[in-house]
């Protein structure tokens, strides 16, 4: 009886991160309108300084920059701020040519290397802004990007305005059209989350803005600066949402080995933050979001490994068990059919996506090791795209 309800339990742990949670949000956020208390274009727009910390961006650095200046956004009514983290590119020299054109981009050219969230820290006691857009060089906007954040910022309560990303640079033979859909449907449950609490658990690092009042300096070692952030906001008792006409562009990533190793990192960061916040679990408007949505999927891998080894357990006296086994370890074995069959040339999306799932929680499992250790340095390796 114990062998079964450890399995069950751990069943319905991953059921509930992964399926009945989403649907218990669609279900009360039906009819639910977001925050509805926004600047028009006609007012006083308040002042924004848009944050880029950049290491070796010379790809990207200046389709960024002419994006955000390209805006609807009143052009006397934002700056840009640009930290290198000590690129060892061309990045400081293709935004030192920019700013020539753009008066209101201002450069610091760091002499090592610290981290991303070191170089926000020092660039966010320059800023000229009221309103805060912390965002990465690899990220486009839209037109109307800024607007669409910084409009909610009317309402006192809302601390944090997260992004819609949408994705491109889709290839059918890597893993981005999974990454794709996986990221889709977080920006659908964070919409939800957004709608019925205002309590949207975590913004894509890559765009989102908040209040400078409301800033906190992460801290040195720390390796997931925006949800540290988000968190911060909820223990001030403020709201944190997401807004999907506020749209930005990124490539995703294509090769599994390399969003392996940026899992790890952000599984190692979400371990870092679970042991600074685990008390707003406990608090009325953000804990269930938080615990359902975050917590219960980061140890996701543990869930998974129970239910395996009460699963063999239970086998050993129960042909219902058995059978169950059997369907256990040929999902297991999914993995390695998916890569035999990429080495040759086949592509199945049900295969694929079940090998995202499973490479997602190997990294969580590791980056659970590696938060047990201490974290020294904040300094990561950028991810490649396209």
């Amino acid at each position: 009886m114990m062998a079964a309800l450890i399995f069950w339990l751990a069943v319905f742990l991953v059921l509930h991160t992964y399926v009945l949670y989403p649907l218990i949000l669609r279900i009360l956020s039906s009819g639910r309108k977001g925050n509805r208390q926004i600047f028009d274009r006609s007012d006083d727009l308040p002042m924004v300084s848009v944050i880029i910390a950049a290491f070796n961006e010379e790809a990207c650095i200046e389709e960024k920059i002419r994006s955000v200046y390209a805006g609807s956004y009143p052009s006397e009514k934002f700056e840009v701020q640009i930290g290198s983290d000590h690129s060892t590119d061309r990045t400081a020299e293709i935004v030192q040519d920019l700013q020539s054109q753009y008066s209101s981009l201002f450069f610091e050219d760091y002499p090592e290397r610290r981290g991303k969230g070191n170089v926000v820290n020092d660039l966010v006691q320059h800023a000229a802004g009221s309103i805060l857009v912390l965002t990465d060089a690899n990220v486009i906007f839209d037109r109307d990007t800024l607007f669409h954040m910084v409009k909610h910022f009317k309402n006192e309560r809302i601390g944090l305005v997260d992004t819609n990303m949408v994705n491109r640079g889709m290839k059918v033979e890597g893993i981005s059209y999974q990454e794709k859909a996986y990221i889709s449907r977080e920006v659908g449950i964070k919409d939800m989350e957004s709608r019925i609490w205002g309590a949207m658990m975590g913004p894509f690092g890559g765009c989102y803005a908040i209040r400078k009042n409301d800033y906190e300096q992460v801290p040195s070692n720390f390796l997931v600066d925006d949800f540290y952030i988000n968190m911060k906001i909820f223990e001030k008792g403020k709201l944190a949402i997401n807004d999907l006409q506020a749209k930005v562009y990124e490539d995703v990533p294509d090769e599994l080995k390399v969003e392996f190793r940026r899992k790890v990192r952000i599984g190692t960061g979400n371990f870092q933050n679970l042991r600074a916040f685990w008390r707003l679990i406990f608090t009325p408007r953000y804990g269930f979001a938080f615990l359902s949505h975050k917590v219960i999927r980061w140890f996701g891998p543990f869930f998974l490994l129970i239910a395996l080894v009460a699963n063999l357990w239970l086998s050993l006296e129960s042909d219902f068990y058995r059978i169950i086994l059997a369907g256990h370890i040929a999902v297991y074995l999914i993995p390695m059919i998916d890569w035999l069959m990429k080495r040759a040339g086949l592509y199945f999306a049900p295969f694929r996506l079940a090998t995202h799932f499973f490479s997602m929680n190997a990294a969580l499992l590791i980056g659970f090791f590696r938060a047990l250790r201490q974290v020294r340095s904040g300094v990561w390796e950028r991810t490649a795209r396209g």
